[in-house]
């Protein structure tokens, strides 16, 4: 069965992308992982992928100087009553780039190009991230991102990849404790605040 895109990449730098929704309010969690399935190259190869953590979510007015108002009304009363409301609003998150698949396998380093606009974004299945999180480099990138608190963002990332881990999940925790251990060696109590979060 051919896999359904969630979004559309619309603005995309170095270091991460911003992408529009297909649904309203459909976006994917904060600290999920996205691919991005880049336009048809020869360079990169069919294969080639883009990962991405999403690190924020917006629902806003389509129209850039207008913003939505309060009505007083539940969702289901205005969608009943006004249904066109709901057609000016679109649901767009960010997320940081923070590796890449090519004919040699996984990279968890930033891709040499950004993901091109009008591309696809697709959730990771669980396989997929089990293999990218079989190394934990990428966490150090997370606590560089400076817009959203990084402690928050590198808690949600390990508890959303732990399903992954069902099987390993022990080893799975250890390995990224040790890593965090290691990045957080001169501050105990903000390493020890994160472990404890972590746990399921």
């Amino acid at each position: 069965m051919k896999e359904a895109h969630i979004a559309e990449v619309i603005e995309s730098n170095t270091t991460e992308l911003i992408a529009q929704c297909r649904d309203l309010h459909c976006s994917p969690p904060f600290g999920s992982f996205v691919k991005v399935k880049p336009t048809s190259n020869p360079v990169e190869g069919a294969n080639f992928l883009i990962y991405g953590l999403v690190f924020n979510v917006m629902t806003h007015s389509i129209e850039p100087n207008r913003r939505a108002i309060a009505y007083g009304k539940t969702e289901e009363e205005l969608r009943n009553e006004q249904p066109q409301i709901f057609e000016l609003l679109k649901t767009e998150f960010q997320a940081h780039l923070i590796g890449y698949r090519d004919q040699t396998g996984i990279k968890q380093i930033l891709p040499s190009q950004p993901p091109r606009i009008h591309s696809f974004v697709y959730t990771c299945s669980l396989e997929e991230v089990r293999e990218f999180t079989r190394q934990s480099d990428y966490l150090r990138t997370l606590f560089t991102i400076s817009r959203v608190p990084p402690d928050e963002l590198v808690i949600a990332t390990i508890r959303n990849s732990l399903e992954a881990h069902a099987e390993d999940s022990p080893q799975y925790l250890i390995q990224v404790g040790k890593e965090l251990s290691r990045l957080l060696r001169e501050d105990y109590d903000r390493l020890s605040s994160i472990l404890k979060r972590i746990a399921p």
